[in-house]
């Protein structure tokens, strides 16, 4: 799983960071998620080798313009790009009115299926390998954080022992790797588990933002693999942080302690310290890694990796 930072700054966008976006590839198919679409999440898009006509589903976490006024250009480009896909849009109360609306007073026609999804807490999306879950955080205006979660899957399949004990390969090999029970031809019962290492645990990666430090965003956040969370203001703003229902970098920081996350992404930063302020914008990291040392700050078109869980550490 590969995530890809689009946009860093909070509120407008500056020389070297856009507004909120966040991609998100999916392993084994040719898949990308989307969460947030502020302005210019297209072009930021064309910086890298992520392609539009490979985005299937777009989450939206609150309705403010550094969030959501990308998402418009975006539909009508991949329209207009013979993108056949069905694009699947999760968001809350006012998503859909504001897609409609803006589609009709612009007069854009969309050649792919768009269908918009309102949310609230719990589900949002499931299949066969992941799910997607909500809560709402604590905001000026509704907004939520996602949770992707990656199903469980069997151990590695010992071929060798199943070979040596008789079973004749084909689909019962496909049972048993299920850690089914299955019945061989010569009346022999065996188990799928005899089989098949330890399960392998699926992989979590939660995006919380915008938000002021809450218990949802800790619930959400609980073991999570990755951890994206806004830190638009330094410590000594905490004021502002509370006036505006932002998180400080030392917010974000609790969240991922209490939460036992594996690593912390800090996002959504405020412009005020690129400019002429006596904190600057990497002091800021100083501050998270203080309480959660295993934070990084996260620039536009950085890359995470999230590897499959092996025993190890599971982010690089």
């Amino acid at each position: 799983m590969q995530v890809t930072f689009l946009g860093t700054s909070a509120g407008v966008p500056t020389r070297s960071r856009n507004v909120a976006g966040v991609a998100l590839r999916l392993p084994q198919r040719a898949e990308i998620w989307l969460f947030d679409c502020g302005e210019g999440t297209q072009h930021q898009l064309l910086k890298t080798d992520l392609k539009i006509s490979h985005i299937t589903r777009i989450f939206i976490t609150h309705m403010h313009g550094d969030h959501i006024f990308g998402l418009m250009g975006l539909l009508a480009t991949a329209g207009m790009s013979g993108h056949a896909q069905r694009v699947d849009l999760y968001g809350p109360p006012g998503l859909e009115r504001y897609v409609r609306d803006t589609a009709r007073h612009s007069e854009t026609h969309f050649s792919q299926s768009v269908d918009v999804h309102p949310i609230e807490s719990g589900m949002v999306f499931e299949d066969d390998r992941f799910s997607v879950r909500c809560r709402p955080l604590d905001h000026r205006v509704p907004s939520f954080g996602y949770c992707v979660i990656e199903k469980d899957s069997p151990g590695h399949f010992n071929v060798e022992k199943a070979a040596e004990m008789g079973i004749p390969s084909g689909p019962l090999y496909g049972k048993l790797k299920r850690s089914e029970r299955v019945i061989l031809p010569d009346g022999r019962e065996v188990s799928g588990e005899e089989f098949c290492g330890p399960t392998i645990r699926g992989r979590r990666i939660v995006y919380c933002t915008d938000t002021i430090y809450c218990e949802n965003a800790v619930k959400l956040a609980q073991n999570a693999d990755l951890l994206i969370h806004e830190a638009t203001f330094a410590r000594q703003d905490e004021e502002l942080a509370r006036q505006s229902l932002h998180s400080t970098t030392v917010m974000a920081a609790r969240v991922a302690q209490e939460a036992r996350v594996k690593k912390l992404v800090l996002t959504h930063f405020s412009p005020r310290y690129e400019g002429g302020s006596t904190m600057r914008i990497n002091d800021l990291l100083g501050e998270a890694r203080s309480i959660f040392p295993p934070t990084e700050m996260a620039h536009d078109l950085m890359r995470i990796e999230v590897a499959r869980h092996n025993g190890k550490d599971a982010v690089g």
